[in-house]
């Protein structure tokens, strides 16, 4: 293990690879050493490409095997956009290499999958975490002061959130995305992870009770399997909150979350992506009713609350603080298993909401 920086290795040439190449190199405590294909001509190119627009001062090697790169001894850490349909083995074979880990979501094809890939990783000492950026952004401790000072929102009820993008006629043919083999999970994967990652933040990581889900719409390719297209479920908590969440590839760019509450309510808007520009923020609504003898007044009372952090390819942006933090996890050789546990309880909502989908929106219960 290196004592100055964490060393990257990044396992594919997936395009939100080169996202995350730029984060580590943002970070101060990190490089990439490797990048891994399954052609070396491939990694080549992702490195000159990557190079010219954000490059490190020692250019990292191109590997054109997995395996070969899992078994330098010049990389601490693995990242892993592989497909989900693939994932398991690889990042198994990670931490059996003594590599720490951080994946993409979903973290896998199902639960069982994601025990089995905590248990090679605490086997072997090393950390995982997924690739969630929203949970390294200082919005969040932000709102977390303002959703638990008693007043802003009061006494928490419901959340509501929706990601979606519209994906263009060809995606279920071209993109990964649209194949049931390599990620049978769809939208509610790429994009329901976030909705309920965020609902369990918000909630500090209490478990629902029941779940219900809806698949609205499907599509994929012959042979290989339809993955959900656009669903909706619905969470339900012990102490009495509820939270819906909306996923889809079949509308355009939306990415809220509103927590309401009984003396107001929080819009946090791009809560995914942030919005370009130099500030991430959120607003805080405490809208009354009025009325003086036949007026009757709807009153706004918005604040907006702003935290200075760039929304992307800066030194403090939730990329670079993903990497930033996980690196120095991975230098500290004392492992966080919360991130593992995390990720895992996301698995298991996720699960639950696709196991009542095919029961017409029974209400299922969610392993704790």
């Amino acid at each position: 293990m290196s004592d100055r920086v964490c060393r990257w290795g990044i396992l594919s040439t997936a395009n939100i690879a080169r996202k995350n190449w730029l984060a580590i190199r943002n970070t101060g405590n990190a490089v990439v050493t490797v990048v891994g294909s399954r052609k070396i001509e491939k990694s080549q190119q992702f490195i000159n490409e990557c190079q010219a627009s954000a490059p490190f001062a020692k250019v990292p090697e191109a590997c054109g095997s997995y395996d070969e790169l899992l078994k330098r001894d010049d990389v601490d850490a693995v990242y892993i956009p592989l497909p989900t349909g693939v994932r398991k083995e690889w990042v198994i074979k990670a931490a059996n290499a003594g590599k720490h880990v951080l994946c993409e979501k979903p973290v896998g094809v199902s639960a069982a999958d994601v025990v089995e890939m905590l248990a090679a990783c605490k086997k072997n000492n090393v950390q995982f975490m997924d690739g969630v950026m929203f949970m390294h952004s200082q919005r969040l401790t932000k709102l977390r002061e303002v959703l638990d000072d008693g007043e802003s929102v009061g006494k928490l009820r419901r959340i509501c959130s929706q990601f979606s993008f519209c994906a263009t006629d060809e995606f279920v043919s071209s993109n990964i995305r649209g194949s049931g083999g390599l990620e049978p999970l769809g939208c509610l994967g790429d994009l329901g992870w976030y909705n309920i990652r965020f609902t369990l933040w918000a909630m500090k990581y209490q478990t629902p009770q029941k779940v219900s889900g809806r698949l609205l719409t499907q599509a994929g390719r012959t042979g290989d399997g339809d993955v959900p297209m656009e669903f909706s479920g619905e969470l339900f908590f012990a102490d009495g909150v509820s939270a819906s969440f909306y996923c889809s590839f079949l509308n355009e760019n939306q990415q809220w979350v509103n927590l309401s509450g009984s003396k107001g309510y929080i819009h946090v808007p791009s809560f995914v992506c942030p919005y370009y520009g130099s500030e991430v923020s959120f607003d805080v609504n405490n809208t009354k009713f009025v009325t003086q003898g036949c007026d009757f007044n709807m009153e706004e009372h918005t604040r907006r609350v702003a935290i200075a952090e760039y929304g992307n390819s800066s030194p403090n942006a939730q990329e670079t603080n993903l990497f930033r933090n996980f690196s120095k996890l991975a230098l500290s050789g004392k492992p966080d298993e919360s991130w593992g546990q995390i990720a895992l309880q996301t698995q298991r909502v996720i699960e639950a909401t696709v196991a009542s989908a095919r029961q017409d929106g029974k209400l299922v219960a969610v392993e704790a």
